[in-house]
């Protein structure tokens, strides 16, 4: 099933990202989590690749053994690194094979020990570009990535709009925000992409402070910052006191879930990092 097709009933839509695992202890614990979290009934999960499209074969084996086995909608991304044209077909085609119908186009990042992405030989440079080849190749559903505190590499937000309103163009269906802390970056942000004509759903990407150092780089990395109050409230406790820092950051996202569904966010998805206690214990205090 189409996601986009889930995300204008009355209910939102709840949703998870777990990444590929580096072997099969970790893939045990990816289904581990997937059996922890599907009792909420999510809408669909996604799979991310590895740095640099590295694990693109296992990401497209997973969201298949995912929708097949598990029987939940699966999402497979797909970026633009170190791929020809041919190569993003042919992901396309088994992600057909194995009934998947849904895919977020990306850039993605440069591989490591880069820091520029470099648009391969035959391939693509742009999200845009790879949405509209998606589009093209068959009955796929198309979701594209959203910053609503600024794509890193952007020279502004205005400019950062003007890009994805090309993606959205070019065929992305929905959009996910990249993790974000305070509610008041999300809402500003919708509000200026319906100003210049994005209607498209935009689902607010969730990730809680299980881990200060952590939270603190994916912050520093993706252009998004930590609002003073939660930082202080961090700060009150030991960074190796997990339990208190959990618990402060379960706290924080249950608020920030609880008001941006009320205020009419189609949708919550939670970058759980493969695992589920911080994520069940959100959806339990939601009930």
């Amino acid at each position: 099933m189409r996601i986009v097709e889930k995300l204008g009933g009355s209910s939102p839509a709840i949703s998870f990202e777990f990444f590929p695992p580096k072997d099969q202890e970790g893939v045990d614990r990816l289904f581990a989590t997937v059996a922890d979290l599907a009792p909420f009934a999510p809408a669909y999960v996604s799979v991310t690749y590895g740095a640099g499209g590295s694990t693109r074969q296992l990401t497209v084996d997973l969201v298949g053994r995912i929708q097949r086995d598990v029987g939940i909608e699966a999402m497979a991304h797909l970026t633009c690194v170190g791929a020809t044209q041919a190569e993003l077909g042919g992901v396309l085609d088994q992600l057909e094979q194995k009934g998947v119908q849904n895919v977020i186009a990306l850039r993605g990042d440069p591989p490591k020990g880069s820091t520029t992405f470099v648009t391969p030989e035959g391939g693509f440079g742009h999200a845009s570009e790879l949405a509209a080849f998606v589009k093209a190749r068959g009955n796929f559903c198309v979701a594209g990535a959203c910053y609503p505190e600024k794509h890193p590499e952007a020279a502004s937000l205005d400019a950062d709009l003007l890009n994805l309103k090309r993606k959205v163009d070019a065929g992305a269906e929905f959009l996910i925000t990249q993790l974000f802390f305070d509610n008041a970056d999300y809402f500003a942000f919708v509000e200026k992409a319906r100003g210049i004509g994005i209607k498209v759903p935009i689902v607010a990407g969730i990730m809680p402070v299980t881990n200060v150092s952590q939270s603190k780089r994916f912050t520093a990395m993706c252009g998004a910052h930590l609002p003073e109050a939660l930082l202080k409230k961090l700060d009150a406790v030991a960074a190796d006191d997990a339990d208190a820092v959990g618990e402060i950051g379960v706290q924080h996202a249950v608020a920030q879930c609880r008001e941006l569904l009320a205020k009419g966010a189609p949708g919550l998805h939670f970058y759980t990092l493969n695992r589920s206690k911080a994520t069940v214990e959100i959806l339990k205090r939601l009930r």
